[in-house]
């Protein structure tokens, strides 16, 4: 990589001021517009490989975000390419399914223990959402309870009513929509106590950043099964990645229904939704019961993103990727807590989670949450050519070299956020604006 510091963005942000005019947001989905960004940063990448990105202007990275963790495996990995490009010249879309939707399937429920059915689609919002759908038309109950503490599970109304930016949602339907918190059984048993035999289902990833402390999740499934709930587990962005298939399996647990994605095909478009026959098959064409409009998506099984997911589940099981993962990321884990007590700044910076997925956390003088502070991290890593938004997602593409030059730039990045805190703050040091909260109620 270049040693030269980072600071042309000119051509991004030209892109930038354009994309605002003609896309609401100037992206596809809010984690990547540019208030998620600090202003000395990229807006636009042009293209990747490996473990690096390169933005508009030329500038090279080494990826820790590896496209908001849907790149499982590394950028333009060419077994996933090859079978892509396989499908691709043989069409992507029939009248009628294409035997890649019964093979995906297939592998799918020989890897996931408990589930025997399953449906895909293109986005994790459309498969929690047929969960949830499937869930209420399952017991004929209408209130769902969620994980407040777990960052996103849909766009659709049943999540975002709860949520400050909910304009254009009904009041109604956010009555429907329960909250509880991870790791404390207590607020799960009021719910269920405040609504016995009412609640259609309870959604919550496995673990996000903290793990499950005293059974917390066998005995939401316990509550759930004497109540007659769903027990669903989002396993979006643990799936393939924590373990192998998923972080049920390192947690031992199983749930009732599942829903995956961003582990499943190394960044194509593929998200699954799988769990029981007796509910999934709801939506189903030869029961006799009320049938329930599952997903009905004209791009939901794009058979080249199938091949890519077909290839992916193979390429994560064949090159034991879980565990190469799971090794990067102790080694930059203890490389990263090291620096960070060598600055005497343990007060002001922490790293937690499971090594494949690891969330840094910045507090500023008076030891609280900061997001200023956060986007002066964000800053000084990309000054050193490292795309850095939070959180560090191993992959097998990630070298050691990429290891020791993160860890050699975040050596750089103390050093300016010990200025900051002794300089009063870190506005001295940081250019424009910290980066906003995604849910907010205003801009």
């Amino acid at each position: 990589m270049n040693c030269q510091m980072i600071n042309d963005f000119s051509c991004s942000d030209v892109l930038c001021k354009r994309a605002q005019q003609i896309i609401p947001g100037g992206a596809h989905t809010y984690s990547k517009g540019a208030d998620q960004s600090p202003l000395l940063g990229p807006k636009f990448m042009d293209h990747g490989l490996a473990g690096h990105v390169w933005d508009v202007d030329g500038n090279e990275y080494i990826d820790w975000a590896m496209g908001l963790s849907s790149v499982s495996i590394g950028h333009c990995y060419e077994p996933v390419l090859s079978a892509v490009r396989a499908e691709l010249a043989r069409g992507s879309n029939f009248q009628c399914p294409s035997p890649k939707e019964v093979e995906l399937a297939e592998l799918f429920l020989r890897e996931v223990p408990g589930a025997e059915m399953v449906k895909f689609a293109k986005n994790g919002s459309t498969v929690t959402t047929a969960a949830v759908k499937l869930a209420r038309a399952y017991t004929g109950r209408k209130y769902v309870a969620y994980c407040s503490d777990h960052g996103f599970f849909s766009y659709d109304d049943w999540f975002m009513a709860k949520k400050p930016n909910n304009a254009g949602i009904p009041e109604e339907i956010s009555n429907l929509s329960l909250t509880f918190r991870y790791n404390d059984m207590a607020s799960v048993e009021e719910l269920f106590a405040t609504y016995p035999g009412q609640i259609a289902c309870v959604i919550l990833e496995p673990m996000e950043f903290d793990y499950p402390e005293d059974k917390f999740l066998h005995k939401i499934k316990n509550l759930c099964n004497r109540d007659g709930a769903v027990f669903v587990l989002d396993e979006m962005i643990t799936g393939f990645r924590l373990a192998y298939p998923g972080a049920h399996r390192l947690l031992d647990i199983e749930a009732d229904m599942t829903t995956w994605g961003k582990g499943v095909a190394n960044g194509f478009s593929v998200c699954v939704l799988a769990g029981k026959k007796e509910i999934l098959d709801l939506g189903g064409i030869t029961h006799k019961k009320d049938r329930v409009f599952l997903i009905s998506t004209t791009h939901g099984a794009e058979i080249h993103s199938l091949a890519a997911a077909i290839a992916t589940i193979n390429a994560v099981k064949s090159e034991n990727s879980i565990e190469r993962n799971t090794a990067t990321g102790k080694v930059l884990q203890e490389a990263i807590t090291k620096e960070i007590q060598k600055s005497g700044l343990t007060d002001f910076i922490s790293i937690k989670g499971h090594p494949c997925w690891q969330l840094l956390q910045f507090r500023n003088g008076n030891k609280e949450f900061c997001d200023g502070y956060k986007t002066l991290v964000f800053q000084e890593f990309i000054k050193h050519g490292v795309l850095f938004r939070g959180s560090f997602v191993t992959t097998i593409s990630h070298t050691e070299e990429d290891v020791q030059n993160t860890v050699s730039a975040f050596s750089s990045v103390l050093k300016v956020y010990s200025s900051a805190l002794n300089s009063g703050g870190y506005e001295k040091h940081l250019v424009g604006d910290p980066v906003k909260p995604v849910f907010r109620k205003r801009n």
